[in-house]
C-alpha cells in the first residue's frame, strides 16, 4: 500500500473536527479545507451546516475558491444551486429524470463535540469511541470561544508526519523559536493519553508574562479555563493549542495528493468576553494572531530542512522522554493500520 493510500484510509476512517460553530454564523458563510488532492467545503445552509467535496454534481465544477467567505452556494458554469437543503436546477426539462435523481451534493457524515463540528467520509468508530476522555475537555472548550480572528493557510513542503510530529513534540522550541514561543518559558508540562488523543499542559516558566495574561481574566468570561500552555491532539491531523485558554489555535496537517507537502492550515478561535471588552481584546487577538503566524513559519522552516523519507526510516526513529507525544502518534498509526 502506498503512503498516499494510506492516508486516503486515515482520512476516510476517521473523524476531523473541521470548526467551531461560531465560525460559521451566519447562512452563506463557508469554509473551505483541502486535503488528498481534494477539497471539503463546510456551509450554512440557512442555519444548518453540512460539508461536501466542494463540487458541483452537473459538471463537476467547484463552488468556491477562496478559504472562506460568505456567498450563495451556487454554480458559476451552469447555475445550478443549493438551498434550504435542495439541488436548484435551472432548465429541468432539459435532463433525463433519472440523472436529476442523482444530482445530490456528494456530502460527509457529521458529528458534534458540544459546538465543535465533526466530518467523516466512512468512520470505522463513534466520535465518542474516538476522543474518549478527551471528549469533555473538547466541549468545555467549545463552550468558551465567541468567533474567529484570523485565517492561516498554505502548504509545508515536507511529508504530513513530520509536520505533525513536529507541532506534537516541545523539545525544539529553544532552537526553533528562541524569540517567540520559546518566551512562554514552558515546564516541562504532564500528557494524558487516550487511545485516539492526547493532552499536554504545561506551566508558563515566564513569571511577567504570566502575570500578565492573568490580569487580563476580568475581560474575558471563560467557564472554563487552563492557566498555561494546553495542547491538544486529535488524531490523525488535528491539533488545537491555546495560552490561558483566551484563544485556541486550530492546526489541521492534512496529507496531500503531492509527494513531500502537507495542507497547512491554522484558524485563531477568540475566547468568550463580554461586549464591553470586545474592543480592548482586539489588539490581543491580533498580537496572537501575528505571534502564531510566526511560529508556524519557524516550524515550516526547519520541517523543510527534515529528509524527505525521515518519516519512514527506522534510523531517525530515536526518541527523548520529551517526544512521548509522538512515541503515542506512531502507535496510533499502528493501530489504524499503518
Amino acid at each position: 500500500m502506498t503512503s498516499l493510500q494510506q492516508a486516503q484510509q486515515l482520512r476516510d476512517g476517521f473523524w476531523h473536527l473541521l470548526c467551531h460553530r461560531s465560525e460559521l454564523p451566519s447562512s452563506g458563510d463557508y469554509l473551505k479545507m483541502e486535503w488528498l488532492g481534494e477539497e471539503v467545503v463546510v456551509y450554512n445552509d440557512q442555519g444548518n451546516l453540512l460539508a461536501f467535496d466542494n463540487l458541483c454534481p452537473h459538471r463537476g465544477t467547484r463552488f468556491f475558491t477562496e478559504t472562506h467567505g460568505n456567498a450563495p452556494l451556487a454554480c458559476p458554469y451552469h447555475g445550478w444551486s443549493y438551498r434550504a437543503g435542495a439541488m436548484h436546477i435551472p432548465c429541468r426539462e432539459r435532463y433525463a429524470q433519472a440523472d436529476l435523481d442523482n444530482a445530490k451534493l456528494h456530502t460527509l457524515q457529521l458529528d458534534w463535540c458540544a459546538d465543535f463540528l465533526f466530518a467523516a467520509p466512512a468512520p470505522r468508530m463513534t466520535l465518542d469511541e474516538q476522543l474518549g476522555d478527551t471528549y469533555a475537555l473538547l466541549a468545555d472548550i467549545s463552550f468558551n470561544i465567541a468567533g474567529r480572528s484570523d485565517v492561516n493557510a498554505y502548504a509545508y513542503e515536507c511529508d504530513w508526519r513530520i509536520a505533525l510530529e513536529n507541532a506534537l513534540e516541545p523539545l525544539h522550541v529553544p532552537f526553533v523559536h528562541p524569540e517567540s514561543l520559546a518566551e512562554l518559558q514552558l515546564g516541562d508540562g504532564s500528557n494524558h493519553f487516550t487511545p485516539w488523543t492526547s493532552v499536554w499542559q504545561a506551566e508558563l516558566g515566564n513569571a511577567s508574562m504570566a502575570k500578565k495574561l492573568r490580569s487580563i481574566k476580568r475581560l474575558f468570561q471563560l467557564d472554563q479555563q487552563y492557566e498555561g500552555y494546553q495542547s491538544l491532539y486529535l488524531f490523525p491531523f488535528t491539533m488545537l493549542s491555546s495560552t490561558y485558554s483566551y484563544s485556541y489555535s486550530l492546526q489541521h496537517f492534512f496529507p496531500s495528493a503531492q509527494p513531500w507537502r502537507t495542507h497547512f492550515s491554522s484558524r485563531l478561535l477568540n475566547g468568550a468576553a463580554s461586549a464591553s471588552s470586545a474592543a480592548a481584546l482586539q489588539g490581543f487577538f491580533d498580537s496572537s494572531a501575528r505571534m502564531n503566524r510566526q511560529v508556524f513559519e519557524e516550524d515550516h522552516a526547519i520541517c523543510k530542512r527534515i529528509a524527505k523519507d525521515a518519516a519512514d526510516t527506522p534510523r531517525f526513529g530515536i526518541l527523548s522522554s520529551d517526544e512521548e507525544k509522538i512515541a503515542h502518534f506512531r502507535a496510533c498509526l499502528l493501530a489504524a493500520g499503518h
